[in-house]
């Protein structure tokens, strides 16, 4: 089944986690052009309660070995690119009418030249994504979900100096089981680092797409990539 969750209050607190960078740092706080460290991208995630008050971690930490899907439907995750130290972060906003999922995954390169390889081999597979795949309903011992048919868009993406492109996804459920989900998964580069950063809404009993999930996702991209600079 779809899993149930309060969809609505990311907006507002990551403008606030934007507003909150912005008044507190200075052309003295910004990081060195040269090259970003693991600790840097640690410290520049979101955490729980800046994203909003109802988040929490999972009890399982996220692998640093695995990606989420780019493709959608039952296409698997793609292969960590090789060469780079991880940073991951993982949370969750869950109740009773959908849920809200934020993956923030940082692969710290030695150098540009070994980043830029990194990023290209990933947008090769969102190259590679069909625009439109249906999949039947799923019953399996652990699992039941109703028949859907999920949509998969590429576009280039620029945001604060950080390029790439993102995978905008919207899935769609069955009439009989009305249901929706929304997810971007965002990959950008700035020097040595690629960031793969991937926030999904889940909404029960709608067929719409979430509301401000746009802005949403854009503003949980630009918020760590400013704390970077």
């Amino acid at each position: 089944m779809l899993v149930t969750a309060r969809p609505s209050r990311v907006a507002v607190a990551a403008a606030f986690a934007l507003l909150a960078v912005a008044g507190c740092s200075s052309d003295d706080d910004k990081p060195d052009a040269g090259r970003i460290d693991v600790t840097t991208m640690r410290g520049a995630f979101l955490q729980a309660a800046e994203i909003g008050p109802t988040w929490t971690a999972p009890e399982t930490s996220a692998d640093p070995q695995q990606m989420v899907s780019f493709c959608g439907g039952t296409t698997p995750a793609p292969a960590l690119p090789p060469g780079a130290d991880t940073v991951v972060s993982s949370f969750a906003d869950e109740g009773e009418k959908g849920a809200q999922t934020l993956e923030q995954l940082a692969l710290v390169y030695p150098d540009e030249k070994a980043a830029k390889a990194g990023q290209s081999l990933l947008r090769a597979v969102g190259d590679g994504c069909a625009p439109t795949v249906s999949v039947p309903a799923t019953v399996t011992s652990d699992k039941s979900e109703p028949a859907y048919t999920e949509t998969v868009e590429v576009r280039d993406l620029d945001e604060g100096g950080w390029s790439g492109f993102v995978l905008v996804r919207h899935k769609s459920y069955e009439k009989t089981h009305p249901g929706t989900a929304d997810t971007a998964v965002a990959v950008v580069t700035s020097r040595n680092v690629v960031l793969v950063d991937t926030y999904a809404i889940y909404q029960l009993d709608k067929s719409d797409p979430a509301t401000g999930f746009e802005a949403d996702w854009k503003k949980l991209v630009g918020s760590v990539v400013q704390r970077v600079g």
